[in-house]
């Protein structure tokens, strides 16, 4: 990936898919401190988020070499997040989402899905700021708590979010998202994965979260030769 060109390498050790097994801090830790510290010794130029809703990781990582904090409950799922990350005085991804990983398939109701999405991250960054965090970055979060329809609607409206003032990041690289409209297993999802960064691209991301980095490297390429 570093090779490839990527500018972030985003390291979890707790699964977000649905129904997700539950995992303890320790087994968290021991999955994600050895690799950040790998990485950055071999690599130390190399900026690392560290993928968790729980503080204790987020510190632990941050002293290891993480260099963000990427959090898909913004915070909901553990209260001394948010506080910790302002002592901690690294960016701050802040993710869409109802419920936890295990409940979100049922957490899709919503009366106006964008404003509530855009309430939902304009009082979270004022919490941030409130507890020190300088930069806070937002991620819908596709597949978190939103249906098919849920999600495309949010990817054509993603310039919606742009009134935040926040930088955005989309996360939709080989979700299911595109294996059900195409039809197609997930190795197959490369080709529906660049199409929908392109279009997340040109409707307002700024940052791709991406399994393939070469291919999207080379769509935000063409997208820059087309919007300087």
């Amino acid at each position: 990936m570093i090779s490839d060109g990527a500018d972030i390498l985003d390291i979890g050790g707790y699964s977000s898919r649905p129904m997700a097994e539950d995992i303890s801090i320790e087994e968290e830790l021991k999955r994600t401190i050895s690799t950040i510290e790998k990485i950055k010794n071999n690599f130390p130029e190399t900026l690392i988020s560290i993928d968790t809703f729980r503080s204790k990781v987020a510190v632990e990582s941050v002293n290891a070499g993480a260099d963000f904090v990427n959090d898909i409950s913004a915070g909901e799922l553990d209260p001394a997040m948010i506080p910790c990350v302002g002592k901690l005085n690294v960016p701050y991804i802040a993710m869409h989402m109802k419920g936890n990983p295990r409940t979100m398939v049922g957490e899709t109701g919503y009366k106006d899905l964008l404003l509530e999405i855009s309430n939902y991250f304009s009082q979270k960054i004022n919490t941030c700021k409130k507890a020190g965090i300088k930069d806070v970055l937002i991620d819908p979060g596709f597949g978190f708590a939103k249906t098919l329809k849920q999600n495309y609607w949010i990817l054509k409206n993603l310039a919606y979010f742009k009134t935040i003032q926040a930088p955005i990041m989309v996360g939709i690289s080989r979700k299911s998202m595109i294996q059900k409209i195409l039809n197609v297993p997930a190795d197959d999802t490369l080709n529906g994965t660049t199409a929908l960064n392109m279009t997340a691209l040109i409707n307002g991301a700024n940052i791709l979260r991406v399994h393939d980095v070469k291919e999207a490297k080379e769509a935000i390429k063409l997208y820059k030769e087309i919007y300087p």
